[in-house]
């Protein structure tokens, strides 16, 4: 068993058995400084509590037989099971840190339910002002009409923060829109989760972490819209006069820049920001079995790092399921009520 090491060295012992495990939560109730660095502030949901993941440093708990972690740089990760919410292994779960784009996949979960993808919406000016320097965009048009699916595919494939701002502003606003999403994360059990800008563009205050965003990430594959829009490589997006093709920027589901696209990936979604570093959240399909990884700013190499450090820990998850016993749980959810709670009218 491997628990609490602060590097990335990973020791592998027998795994305690079951009744061991019940004595050490016991024995583990009592507030240390690793929990203390890592403030999650409320109490978690009884399903997802758990003494490793609250600990500081790499998370395994492995049998004789399991293969041997890979090294990875990045500050947080998780691998979990995305179908029984078992987390196989971990490196700093709870840590707060800035997620960039990877906070879409919550801006999603929340104005998804209240927005038929039908609806057509004809863009204001005003929609698209606060559009923060340097933030990647689609190429929403003021006074060109679009359908909400269109949008929901130019923040999925392009990361598109004028199509967050629109479909924030189709949602009751932006403010309003983070106040939802907050409240849609503490309703998920994401509980070190705080939202200042729907897009995740870098703003003060605003963090998540890598337990939480494969939380948002196992809720995203069950909503069957979400799994559609972040699943899909290429669309077409109509322009102000003639449609273009956008192409998805998670490079594990198409390939794209020297990546070696992952076979079985279904997708979900990345990130970059210059505080953030790069994100990802990543899901892959494999032998009747689903995984579901999060990489949190890795400190080596390029921009690629992110993508090779998510492939090597869902080789190993997919390597390691039934030779690791899981160190916690992703609290259980279920997909949103269909679109109609919060009623929206088109803007024309």
């Amino acid at each position: 068993m491997t628990i609490g090491f602060p590097s990335r060295m990973v020791v592998s012992l027998t795994a305690f058995s079951c009744s061991a495990l019940c004595v050490a939560g016991a024995l583990a109730l009592a507030p240390s400084p690793a929990l203390a660095r890592l403030g999650t502030g409320l109490p978690r949901p009884m399903a997802a509590q758990t003494p490793y993941l609250q600990r500081a440093g790499t998370q395994v708990r492995t049998r004789s037989d399991a293969p041997a972690l890979p090294d990875v740089s990045a500050l947080s990760w998780v691998v979990a099971d995305s179908g029984t919410g078992e987390v196989l292994a971990a490196h700093d779960a709870h840590l707060k840190l800035p997620p960039a784009s990877t906070l879409k996949t919550l801006f999603a979960l929340t104005v998804l339910p209240a927005l038929p993808a039908g609806i057509q919406h004809t863009v204001k000016e005003e929609e698209l002002e606060g559009i923060g320097d340097g933030s990647s965009l689609v190429g929403v048009a003021a006074g060109h009409t679009y359908r909400v699916s269109d949008l929901w595919r130019g923040v999925f494939l392009n990361s598109g923060n004028d199509a967050v701002h629109v479909l924030a502003a189709m949602n009751g606003g932006w403010h309003r829109t983070a106040v939802r999403m907050q409240a849609k994360a503490r309703s998920l059990g994401a509980l070190d989760t705080h939202v200042e800008s729907p897009d995740g563009y870098d703003t003060p205050g605003q963090v998540s972490s890598a337990y939480d965003l494969a939380v948002f990430g196992r809720a995203g594959l069950r909503n069957p819209e979400f799994a559609r829009y972040c699943s899909t490589a290429q669309a077409t997006f109509p322009g102000d006069g003639y449609p273009y093709q956008i192409q998805n920027t998670n490079r594990l589901l198409t390939g794209a820049d020297g990546v070696a696209p992952y076979p079985g990936l279904i997708g979900v979604k990345n990130g970059y920001t210059t505080h953030a570093g790069n994100t990802l959240v990543a899901a892959a399909h494999r032998g009747g079995r689903t995984l579901l990884v999060t990489v949190m700013n890795p400190q080596a190499g390029g921009g690629t790092t992110v993508y090779e450090e998510a492939r090597s820990l869902l080789d190993w998850g997919f390597a390691a399921a039934g030779h690791v016993e899981p160190v916690g749980s992703l609290p259980d959810s279920r997909p949103a009520p269909a679109a109609g709670a919060s009623p929206v009218q088109a803007r024309t």
